[in-house]
């Protein structure tokens, strides 16, 4: 396509998007869950042509040379596709969050002021590698009442396409406009310029990726956008943790996935607790292939990289730890404050107190005392499914599921009543 095709194209997705908006505003729960479920029997039914489409896609990343935590990131497996349709099926059964009131209270003048749950409108979602975003976040913006377009990446195309398919024929099954979800067809860059400069026909712009595109994407877009940056957790083992519940922790927030924004990137550890769970903690890494970057209180414990000022604040997405032992619970806020993405972090500890400090002063969007950071996830929270994690302040803050999906009106109920001054 010629740029003016592609501004063509995508200002004709925006315009479809809109009027399917006002569709799916008035659309009862009953036909969303149905399109919900309709979409997951069609997965179902069409995996074997999604697995064919997703191993074209593989192909191809190898080829082009894409690492191995972005093939991850890229590849439908059975087990992910049965997870799709589950997603599906959870979102379907959650409860349906348009035109809810809340807050609903008289007033001296006699009048009723409250709040009612509306949809954002139409929702832009521009994302990399993973496919199954295209269904999770489907499947959010229909059941909160939101028109979407879709704009995964490159690499994903084949993948996309396939799963547009699923898509589409849900809708059409349960009456609900086909446009209310659709998957833009070019790799073209110039797509992504226009959908982020189109307030007229896009009301929320939502990018999941590397920390590059989502920078991009804020500093050029004229549509407000839900974001994060990226992923630098943390675990913190203070000096009241278990050890029994510290080491699986810390594997755990590790090496269950790589390339994922809830993964570990740097572990703290309180003085005693370092010369005491540092030996185990690395023959554990060192049998998963993870490459230690530690302080230099680390390296008089254990054989490691020196790490640089630059590891404190890096997310790695591969099989990369830093590590830094602090005095106490204070250096460890400290640290995860100034180093931070306001992501996810966690303290192991056994003290009531301590555990109870750490949620109050690290200022992040989900702070966790005794887990892996790997719970960061809408999946987890019982969201159903989530459109990503924002790391913002306004609006929605942490996994974003429905309800970061729609916004509030007030509403005012009245019998006659008149203002007199």
């Amino acid at each position: 396509m010629t740029r003016a095709t592609v501004i063509d194209y995508m200002k004709n997705l925006g315009q479809q998007a809109r009027t399917a908006s006002a569709q799916m505003a008035k659309s009862d729960p009953g036909q969303k869950n149905r399109a919900l479920l309709a979409i997951a029997a069609a997965v179902v039914d069409l995996q074997e042509s999604l697995l064919v489409a997703n191993a074209a896609d593989l192909a191809a990343g190898q080829a082009k040379g894409l690492s191995a935590a972005l093939l991850d990131r890229l590849e439908l497996t059975p087990a992910r596709i049965a997870a799709m349709v589950v997603g599906l099926e959870q979102v379907a059964a959650l409860p349906d969050p348009i035109g809810s009131i809340s807050e609903l209270d008289y007033r001296p003048s006699g009048i009723q002021v409250g709040k009612m749950r509306v949809p954002l409108g139409v929702i832009g979602i521009i994302y990399e590698s993973r496919p199954n975003v295209t269904i999770e976040a489907a499947s959010l913006c229909l059941k909160s009442g939101n028109a979407v377009i879709l704009r995964g990446g490159s690499e994903a195309i084949q993948s996309n396409a396939a799963l547009a398919l699923c898509i589409q024929q849900g809708l059409c099954a349960s009456g609900l406009p086909e446009t209310a979800v659709q998957v833009v067809a070019t790799t073209d860059r110039a797509a992504v310029h226009q959908l982020i400069t189109m307030p007229e026909y896009v009301d929320v712009i939502v990018p999941r990726g590397g920390k590059g595109l989502i920078a991009r994407i804020s500093a050029d877009a004229r549509v407000p956008v839900i974001k994060h940056l990226d992923g630098n957790c943390h675990v913190y083992i203070d000096v009241d943790a278990d050890p029994g519940k510290a080491v699986p922790i810390a594997l755990n927030a590790k090496t269950r996935r790589y390339g994922v924004c809830n993964a570990l990137e740097t572990l703290l550890l309180e003085t005693t607790q370092a010369t005491l769970l540092l030996p185990e903690l690395k023959r554990q890494f060192d049998a998963k292939g993870v490459e230690l970057r530690g302080c230099a209180q680390t390296l008089a414990i254990i054989d490691c990289t020196l790490a640089s000022e630059e590891d404190w604040g890096t997310e790695y997405l591969a099989p990369i730890l830093a590590i830094k032992v602090v005095a106490d619970v204070n250096a460890a806020i400290e640290h995860i404050n100034r180093y931070g993405s306001h992501h996810t972090d966690s303290i192991v500890t056994e003290n009531y107190s301590t555990g109870r400090r750490f949620l109050r002063e690290v200022d992040s969007a989900s702070v966790m005392i005794n887990a892996s950071t790997a719970f960061a996830d809408g999946f987890e929270y019982g969201l159903g499914a989530e459109i990503g994690i924002s790391t913002d302040k306004i609006h929605a803050r942490g996994p974003v599921g429905l309800i970061g999906l729609t916004s509030q009106k007030y509403i005012v109920l009245g019998d006659g009543q008149i203002r007199e001054s």
